[in-house]
């Protein structure tokens, strides 16, 4: 579903945790990190297509989180035409986005790259807000700019005497997690956060 000019609707997921930093995901078998994104279907809304991303590639629900806000108008990206198919060219010429910002309202093990047979991401890690852009594919990288600049002020103030972090848990590295949670999640303290049940690859 393209518009007349050759862009495809499409959205994308700012996932905050409640240190109000990012959920980063590793593209499947290649060394590029991104947010998570798909494109909009027809008859969906950009709210519809967005929980329908975050359960196929998250592995999330609607009640698993929290919408705070999203841009206001379409944010666009031109694809290399080597990056297209060749029967699309001419026709395809990139895509339009409506960002949105979420805020996790579960815990970390809730998250399964898995949900879905066909995975966008086999590995995720919490990133500070502003994403290393280096490591987004190079076209990508001005629509991330935008989005992060307009939606950074809705940012959540976070609570610095939330207990769980006076009592030592806010943990100092942060390292790539597992496609998805397991075990733990069901045996983990009730409300320790989302640092309970990490997950590691292994």
């Amino acid at each position: 579903m393209l518009d007349r000019e050759g862009f495809r609707p499409n959205v994308g997921i700012i996932l905050l945790n409640h240190r109000n930093e990012v959920f980063w995901g590793k593209r499947i078998r290649t060394h590029s990190w991104q947010f998570p994104q798909g494109g909009i279907k027809h008859g969906e809304t950009p709210e519809q297509a967005m929980f329908r991303e975050l359960h196929e590639e998250v592995g999330l629900h609607a009640d698993q989180v929290r919408i705070i806000a999203r841009t206001r108008d379409w944010l666009r990206y031109e694809v290399p035409e080597h990056f297209i198919r060749r029967d699309a060219r001419g026709h395809y010429k990139g895509q339009k986005q409506i960002w949105f910002l979420l805020q996790l309202t579960a815990r970390d093990c809730d998250m399964n790259l898995r949900a879905t047979d066909h995975p966008e991401f086999d590995a995720w890690r919490w990133n500070e807000y502003w994403v290393p852009l280096e490591a987004v594919i190079e076209f990508k990288r001005g629509v991330y700019q935008m989005a992060l600049t307009e939606l950074a002020r809705f940012l959540p103030r976070i609570n610095h005497h939330n207990r769980y972090l006076r009592g030592g848990m806010r943990p100092q590295h942060r390292e790539p997690r597992a496609p998805q949670g397991g075990a733990e999640c069901a045996e983990a303290p009730q409300g320790a956060g989302p640092e309970a049940g990490e997950h590691k690859p292994g």
